[in-house]
């Protein structure tokens, strides 16, 4: 199945020269990117926006990553966008803090061009994967609520 939609991707960083340089290494791609650069503004962002994969710093004013990535997790309309951490963190602690908030993915500055496209591409291959399950799965609810035997009442 063929998807003509860009795939949406929020730039979430504090730091206007990492936003510049994460759009950059997305230049070439077939992507919709959008900006926040605060926590606050990355929840909203992705209310209005709505998102295929966030690029999420970590370190970020109002709201840390972890914040935001924990409250987007919980949301039902919110839980299925693709989470991609990308932060000069790299103990092995804040790699299970971000696992343990829902994070899909974890990327550590410096960012590597070729890296980060490959994880890209591999999170909204998988996203897609689960959204045309998800429709199959809808699909085939609701084929069993057609044909179901009607209850007397």
């Amino acid at each position: 199945m063929t998807d003509a939609r860009k795939s949406r991707i929020l730039i979430a960083d504090d730091e206007p020269f990492n936003r510049e340089l994460l759009e950059a290494f997305l230049s070439e791609g077939n992507y919709e990117l959008e900006y926040a650069a605060d926590g606050q503004e990355t929840l909203d962002k992705t209310a209005s926006f709505k998102p295929d994969l966030i690029l999420l710093d970590v370190m970020m004013p109002k709201l840390s990553g972890f914040e935001v990535c924990e409250k987007l997790k919980k949301e039902p309309e919110t839980s299925s966008v693709m989470i991609l951490m990308v932060t000069a963190l790299s103990d092995l602690g804040d790699v299970e803090r971000a696992v343990a908030v829902g994070c899909d993915d974890f990327l550590s500055k410096p960012i590597n061009q070729i890296e980060l496209l490959i994880r890209v591409e591999n999170l909204l291959k998988l996203r897609s994967v689960t959204s045309e399950l998800e429709r199959l799965r809808q699909y085939v609810d609701s084929m069993e609520d057609a044909f179901a035997p009607k209850k007397k009442a």
